[in-house]
């Protein structure tokens, strides 16, 4: 639990009010947080989640997950899911490091090391026992923020540590099939990156299971399989979830963000919001303006 208060005490130096920052490392970003919160739908990119002090639940589908300081969260492909900050308090803040997941560094290392990939079936979203040597390395990789002109030569380094520690975790062998360009996970990591190119547009299940190279059939199985939701459900809630950022964000009306986002009926996008976040539009955004 050493290294734990160690990188607690470091994201605590680089962060000063609540929020989400991106650092001067590559794909390292600290959260702080003052208060728990409610739940909140965002996607969360390909990434390693490390709780350094409070703890989270994440929610995909009907699943739902808690994280904390002795254990950590895997996400192998981007995902819409809702987060929740269950411990936090202005004494003792929440604080959190999020490592993207490199693909490319990932696809060499798992090359290089060989070996099997995973069974077809494994969810995408895991939360596993806290490694020492991992945490050790997010501490080395953050501590980076403190030597500016050593992290172009040394976050690589740290960073494939890292991915190697993760490679040979309980979730390794998810990692391990994704990064193999024929698994499924990555004809599905591909679907994915279709829908998000393209999320405000009129998407055929046909168009994306091309540029996955699957059959529909077999996108739709793998899909749900993998990400606890359609295609057509996953962009849904990308459109929902832009179409809040542009409200809140740029002061967009409900009616211009939802065509925006691709919706032609305003009654439907008041419809599904509300499902989604809880509240109509402009209700819901009045709460957030005042908390």
């Amino acid at each position: 639990m050493e290294r734990v208060t160690q990188l607690a005490a470091m994201i605590a130096r680089h962060t000063y009010e609540p929020g989400m920052f991106a650092s001067a490392v590559p794909r390292v970003s600290l959260i702080r947080g003052h208060a728990p919160t409610d739940p909140t739908p965002a996607v969360y990119e390909a990434s390693l989640c490390l709780i350094a002090q409070g703890s989270k639940r994440i929610s995909v589908g009907g699943d739902s997950l808690i994280y904390d300081a002795a254990n950590y969260l895997v996400v192998s492909v981007d995902l819409p899911l809702v987060g929740h900050v269950l411990e936090a308090s202005p004494e003792r803040p929440y604080f959190c490091c999020a490592i993207g997941l490199d693909m490319t560094a990932l696809a060499d290392l798992v090359v290089a090391q060989g070996g099997p990939g995973a069974p077809t079936g494994m969810p995408a979203l895991a939360v596993c026992p806290s490694d020492p040597g991992l945490v050790d390395a997010a501490c080395r990789l953050v501590a980076l923020l403190d030597t500016p002109g050593d992290i172009a030569m040394l976050a690589p380094l740290i960073e494939r540590e890292i991915l190697y520690r993760l490679l040979a975790g309980p979730h390794g062998p998810m990692l391990r099939h994704i990064a193999a360009g024929d698994s499924h996970l990555r004809q599905v990591s591909r679907a994915i990156q279709t829908i998000r190119s393209s999320f405000d547009k009129q998407l055929r299940i046909r168009d994306i299971a091309d540029a996955a190279g699957m059959s529909e059939s077999s996108l739709h199985a793998h899909f749900k399989a993998m990400t606890r939701m359609t295609p057509i459900e996953y962009q849904k809630q990308l459109r929902l979830q832009e179409a809040r950022r542009l409200m809140l964000a740029e002061g967009a009306s409900a009616g211009s963000a939802g065509f925006a986002v691709g919706y032609d009926s305003p009654s439907q996008f008041s419809r599904e919001y509300r499902r989604l976040f809880g509240a109509p539009p402009r209700r819901d955004i009045a709460q957030m303006q005042r908390a």
